[in-house]
């Protein structure tokens, strides 16, 4: 497989199971369920190379034991921290996951030491990549230069465009591949408009309905999702997209691509947690091969 760069946050997820979220002015009681590494950028980087590419992560933490916990993480996945960025300043980000019933999940992120992440750190790892896959937990400035130098430099580059109050349109002129779910997809006035600011093509997630991709050139595809005993679907859109870099820096059609994309998201959602052992390359071609 290629090199795939992903330039993006990490974070420390707080997972907590609740039977409701609560509403304006009320407290509900819910079970502390884990601590576990996470952040969309990490996520991603993890799936990609769970998934068999050559990856590199480029984030940012801050000089704290939360910062120190996902270094080794970080390195616990086969992972290094050549293009880990430390902040003096700012703490290491954190997510607060409500576990909700039948798999649901609902997030809140303290973006901490991600908005530290430099535009010249991200210029510099992805030099040389196959493949640039970015996210919006991260500054758009950051993506938007990362996105650049991957394109001057010939790499196919992949936006994850979430959340959507980090997006500015001028990133789309340097992507080729978008990734939104369907809220993010009308938030930001959808595909048919998308595809008119820039990209080569616009995939969508359905959650439990698979996926969808159309193209400027004509393509029109759902790839169905495969059907799983979810336990917690946090991180399972990132490990569709983790192993979407993976395979189209694997040479993968488009068609491939999002089926081993949506393997090895149906694989991360049977555990606990974004990042699970249970995605490898091994687990994702037994799950595909029954498509």
């Amino acid at each position: 497989m290629g090199v795939v760069c992903v330039v993006g946050s990490i974070n420390l997820d707080v997972m907590v199971r609740v039977d409701r979220n609560p509403e304006v002015g009320e407290t509900v009681l819910g079970e502390a369920v884990a601590r576990l590494p996470g952040g969309k950028g990490f996520n991603q980087a993890v799936a990609a190379g769970r998934s068999g590419a050559q990856t590199r992560f480029c984030g940012s933490v801050g000089d704290d034991p939360d910062g120190l916990f996902l270094r080794r993480a970080l390195h616990d996945t086969g992972l290094d921290d050549a293009f880990l960025s430390v902040s003096k300043d700012l703490p290491t980000g954190m997510a607060h996951v409500a576990m909700l019933p039948e798999s649901g999940n609902s997030i809140i992120v303290s973006q901490g030491a991600n908005a530290a992440l430099s535009a010249r750190a991200a210029a510099t790892a992805v030099d040389g990549a196959d493949v640039v896959l970015a996210q919006l937990e991260v500054p758009a400035s950051t993506v938007e230069v990362a996105l650049a130098a991957g394109r001057v430099a010939g790499a196919l580059n992949i936006l994850n465009a979430a959340p959507t109050t980090g997006f500015t349109e001028s990133l789309l002129a340097h992507v080729d591949v978008l990734v939104v779910n369907e809220t993010e997809a009308a938030a930001l006035g959808g595909v048919d408009a998308l595809l008119g600011a820039g990209p080569e093509s616009v995939i969508v997630t359905l959650g439990s309905q698979g996926s969808w991709w159309k193209s400027r050139a004509g393509d029109d595809l759902r790839v169905p999702a495969f059907a799983v005993d979810a336990v917690d679907t946090t991180g399972a859109g990132d490990a569709f997209c983790g192993a979407l870099a993976a395979a189209l820096s694997d040479g993968a059609s488009m068609p491939e691509a999002m089926k081993r994309a949506s393997a090895a998201g149906a694989l991360v959602a049977m555990d606990l947690g974004a990042q699970t052992a249970r995605l490898c390359v091994e687990s994702l071609a037994e799950l595909v091969a029954t498509r």
